[in-house]
């Protein structure tokens, strides 16, 4: 089972959702794509994974293109917000979905609240795709 997760900047939400997916079943080939890879992690969001135990530290921010020539089982999509667009990918999938969240990087006010959204969106994160896992991958095994 390969999954793609797309993004726009692929420093944050994406990767959340690659370290999630991939904490839910070792044996998914997971990976994670911004149409504008920022090119590094949020210092945040990785504090925040840590928090509960999810090392993503290790993972790299990656430029869509780089996976465009490969088959997908799931390209999973998870831009949240009206004003930001979410990427199409173009590559062989068979299923296309859209789980989308705010992005927590663009919290303004104090550190206190940023921190919040964070914590927020990380936990929101994780029980959409613990949904999706159970829902569209758990019942193929099972």
């Amino acid at each position: 089972m390969k999954i793609l997760i797309l993004c726009t900047g692929n420093s944050c939400r994406s990767q959340m959702a690659h370290g999630f997916l991939q904490s839910f079943d070792q044996n998914l080939k997971v990976y994670s794509a911004g149409t504008e890879a920022s090119g590094k992690l949020n210092e945040k969001a990785v504090k925040a994974m840590a928090e509960i135990g999810i090392d993503i530290s290790h993972h790299t921010s990656d430029q869509v293109d780089k996976y465009l020539g490969e088959e997908w089982d799931y390209v999973i999509t998870v831009c949240g917000g009206a004003n930001e667009a979410c990427p199409a990918f173009l590559g062989k999938v068979k299923h296309r979905l859209h789980i989308g969240f705010d992005d927590p990087s663009h919290a303004t006010g104090t550190e206190e609240f940023i921190w919040s959204e964070f914590i927020r969106v990380r936990d929101e994160i994780k029980d959409a795709f613990w949904n999706f896992y159970s829902d569209y991958i758990k019942s193929q095994h099972e």
